[in-house]
This record gives structure tokens, C-alpha cells and sequence, in this order.
């Protein structure tokens, strides 16, 4: 059977990690992708749970928790500021760069 190239992007630790687990079961990373993907076949389906973390949060206290976040916005909040302004705010927080002026 042919063979073929297959690049995942991850993390550089994560990477690390999952090369010395790897090489503590005495396989190298393709192997072990090769073994997940063979399972996925086999058993038709991701052979783990996918699960968001669950939240013991009822709608009322989300609500109660987006209104206080407001009110706080409402007091904290530099007035006049234009959408990009916010957003240009945003990315910043996100991604941690200096605004492009």
C-alpha cells in the first residue's frame, strides 16, 4: 500500500509530550496516529468522549452574570469610543500586540 506525508500542526510541548509518551509504549508519534486512525475506521466513530466542560450554571444566573458584566462595562467603560477602537481593544487582549496605529 502506498504511504503518504500527513502534517498536523500542535503545540511545541504538547509535541514533545506526546513524543516521549510515545516512545514509553515503544512507538513514534506516526505510529501512534497511525493506530488512532485505524481505530476511528474500525470503530466508525472517535474511540473517546468529546465533551464540552459542563457548567452548573442556570440560564437565570448566566443572565444575572451578563447583566452585572454590563453594569460593570457601563461604569468602567472610556465613553466615545468608536467599534474599531473596541476591537482593535479586543485583539489586543487576545493576542497581546501593540495597536496599529
Amino acid at each position: 500500500m502506498a504511504q503518504i506525508t500527513f502534517s498536523v500542526r500542535m503545540d511545541e510541548t504538547l509535541k514533545r509530550q506526546f513524543d516521549s509518551l510515545c516512545a514509553d509504549f515503544g512507538m513514534t508519534a506516526s505510529t501512534a496516529i497511525n493506530v488512532f486512525a485505524k481505530a476511528v475506521i474500525r470503530e466508525r466513530r472517535i474511540p473517546f468522549e468529546i465533551a464540552a466542560t459542563k457548567t452548573d450554571m442556570t440560564q437565570e444566573q448566566a443572565i444575572r452574570a451578563f447583566e452585572a458584566l454590563r453594569e460593570q462595562a457601563s461604569q468602567n467603560f472610556p465613553e466615545g469610543m468608536s467599534l474599531e477602537e473596541i476591537n482593535e481593544e479586543i485583539r489586543q487582549a487576545r493576542y497581546g500586540e501593540e495597536a496599529i496605529k
